[in-house]
């Protein structure tokens, strides 16, 4: 028997996510946050005990009131946990924190989470109810545009070592994902620019039409159109879905999602997590890998610098100034390489990718050495 479905009005745009044994769909609608409870009463056949809220300080402080009173009206049992966000926060010991606020909270295995904050509220909060009584259910509300896009949707939780990002971690599915792009109101521009890199990712990597409506619409995205946003989101959530549905695991196809990502992650780590945000540090990524694919023969000139030109037109970005030595260490560290061999993501054009793992040492030291010409070319800020 197939699964209660948790919401049919017209009106919200639904993304299926068919992964198997366990299928879900991702929500998008302006305004969806306060319809939370009415659409989480629906999701099981056999209601939760209790709902545990994962949500952090800020977030709760501007969006937690219409969650509770959304949960509250469904008449739902909750409790809430605050948690430090940011990717400094993002460690194994605040996963055990948290699993330790669940047991104090009485959760137990017929209750279920719902992570309410960006990407990092959503890895912990996925990885802490992946392994809490050996699993129980997660709803994913994402709160910022990178994770409405990608974060939330596909399974992927964990948290960060100290030698590389996202070293620790499971595949937990959540149960569904309500994303309202009106909670992208109280982000502060620097963490709305850094969610467009990853909408820009998921064009360069599968769609044209995508790729280019973000060049495009720069104003009216950059001014938080309604429309727009919803558009954006919606369908860079399909293309995770669809992506995700054919290879869960990232053994092949889920691969492509990385573009940007092995020299994104190695930018994140050599400085600490506090330089760049995620999405700035996979904008840098993927100006370096469009232009290893030129040295590799797989990425035309004009292509490269149209990835660059998109990156940099929704900068300012933290300078990328990291000499090789620095990041190399991490390169091939990072959870993408094998044997040793670090796998790239290249670009055939806009909307085709390659995977290589036959890329020279020189052409990732050309690659490096363009996106630092281009940090150097064009304004830069929070360095």
């Amino acid at each position: 028997m197939a699964p209660p479905r948790p919401c049919d009005d017209e009106s919200v745009k639904t993304i299926p996510v068919k992964v198997k044994p366990a299928p879900y769909e991702v929500l998008v609608e302006h305004g969806l946050l306060a319809k939370t409870g009415k659409l989480c009463a629906k999701l099981f056949k056999v209601p939760p005990s209790r709902w545990v809220v994962v949500t952090s300080p800020r977030v709760r402080s501007f969006w937690g009131k219409k969650l509770e009173a959304s949960l509250a009206e469904a008449k739902l049992a909750f409790a809430v946990i605050e948690v430090d966000d940011g990717e400094t926060a993002k460690k194994l010991s605040n996963v055990e924190h948290l699993l330790e606020e669940f047991a104090a909270a009485r959760v137990d295995r017929a209750s279920a989470v719902i992570a309410l904050g960006g990407g990092v509220i959503g890895d912990m909060a996925g990885f802490a109810a992946s392994v809490y009584m050996r699993g129980i259910p997660v709803v994913q509300i994402p709160t910022t545009l990178l994770a409405q896009v990608d974060a939330a949707i596909g399974g992927k939780t964990g948290v960060n070592l100290g030698a590389g990002k996202n070293l620790a971690g499971t595949f937990h599915q959540p149960k569904l994902v309500i994303s309202d792009p009106e909670v992208l109101s109280t982000l502060d521009e620097r963490e709305f620019r850094a969610g467009m890199f990853e909408v820009i990712k998921s064009g360069a990597i599968r769609s044209k039409s995508l790729f280019d409506f973000a060049r495009e619409k720069r104003g009216k995205i950059l001014k938080h159109d309604a429309g727009t946003l919803e558009r954006i989101v919606a369908e860079s959530a399909k293309i995770k879905a669809e992506i995700v549905a054919a290879d869960e695991r990232e053994s092949d196809l889920r691969r492509v999602l990385n573009f940007g990502h092995t020299i994104g992650h190695a930018l994140e780590a050599a400085t600490e997590y506090k330089r760049y945000l995620h999405g700035e540090a996979v904008g840098w990524g993927m100006v370096a890998a469009a232009h290893i694919g030129v040295e590799m023969g797989v990425t035309s000139p004009a292509t490269a610098a149209r990835v660059t030109e998109t990156v940099q037109a929704y900068g300012p970005l933290p300078e990328a100034n990291l000499a090789d030595e620095v990041l190399r260490p991490y390169v091939t560290r990072d959870k993408k390489t094998r044997n040793g061999t670090p796998h790239f993501v290249l670009l055939k054009e806009i909307g085709k990718t390659v995977i290589a793992n036959d890329v020279t040492e020189i052409a990732i030291e050309r690659g490096l050495q363009a996106m630092r010409n281009a940090s150097a070319m064009r304004g830069h800020a929070h360095a």
